[in-house]
């Protein structure tokens, strides 16, 4: 399942940040940031709870930019 979700983040290098991390979270297949839209697109793993796994996303995009905001 595909998700896209708004984010607040202040310039591109934050943007990747947010990705990398991201990408990093157990229960996410893939995610991608678009900084000029402020979309984030995430594509779950199989079976998971999109909301739990939002928030240890979220989690993991303030530790590398305690600033970003995703809303969901």
């Amino acid at each position: 399942m595909k998700k896209t979700y708004e984010i607040e983040v202040d310039c591109a290098n934050c943007a990747n940040k947010m990705q990398e991390a991201a990408n990093k979270t157990a229960g996410v297949k893939n995610a991608v940031v678009n900084f000029m839209t402020l979309k984030m697109v995430v594509e779950f793993e199989d079976g998971v709870n999109e909301k739990e796994v939002m928030k240890k996303v979220l989690d993991n995009c303030k530790i590398v930019e305690d600033d970003c905001e995703i809303f969901f």
